[in-house]
């Protein structure tokens, strides 16, 4: 038993990154990991009071939210005290070439707007679901989508996240 304790902060807009926190943490439980999961805006504890710090999430529009931007530059001392992860969900990475943290533009451009430099980086593809999106969402995610040559379908349904990858992470956290 691992008695060491994992705090798992996240963003999401749509869900799949609430989706692949979930699966992370049935996997780290699985091996015995004490895992604590919050949406990144509802953490009231202490960074101290764990040992390994996980951070998930998404983007929109190109940009990943404003609340974890926010919390990495205000808590990034004791971030780098811990042994911290950060990982990025969005729907370019579901082209090979942009799905590893040093190809995928989103995440190089997050890390040239803070200073933190976390243990372990990974990115994982998102989830396309038009029919979820309000009007405007649909409309700037199909004319992104027709320009990056993806599916514009209005009806398009794909989850483009790698299971297996999302798994291998798990492993790579609990051997850091």
């Amino acid at each position: 038993m691992n008695s060491k304790k994992l705090l798992f902060l996240y963003s999401s807009v749509d869900g799949q990154t609430l989706k692949i926190a979930n699966f992370l943490v049935d996997e780290f439980n699985k091996k015995g990991q004490e895992v604590s999961l919050f949406e990144v805006d509802a953490f009231q504890d202490k960074l101290e009071n764990y040992d390994k710090i996980i951070i998930g999430c998404s983007i929109r529009y190109g940009v990943h939210h404003k609340s974890v931007i926010d919390f990495i530059n205000l808590h990034k001392e004791s971030l780098e005290k811990h042994k911290s992860i950060f990982f990025s969900v969005n729907l370019v990475a579901r082209k090979p070439e942009k799905n590893q943290a040093d190809t995928n533009p989103y995440v190089i451009k997050f890390f040239k707007t803070i200073t933190w430099k976390p243990t372990l980086v990974e990115v994982f593809a998102g989830k396309l679901d038009y029919k979820k999106y309000p009007f405007f969402d649909r409309i700037m995610i199909q004319f992104i989508m027709w320009m990056t040559k993806g599916p514009t379908d209005s009806n398009a349904k794909i989850e483009y996240t790698d299971w297996d990858r999302v798994k291998a992470f798990s492993q790579k956290v609990m051997e850091l």
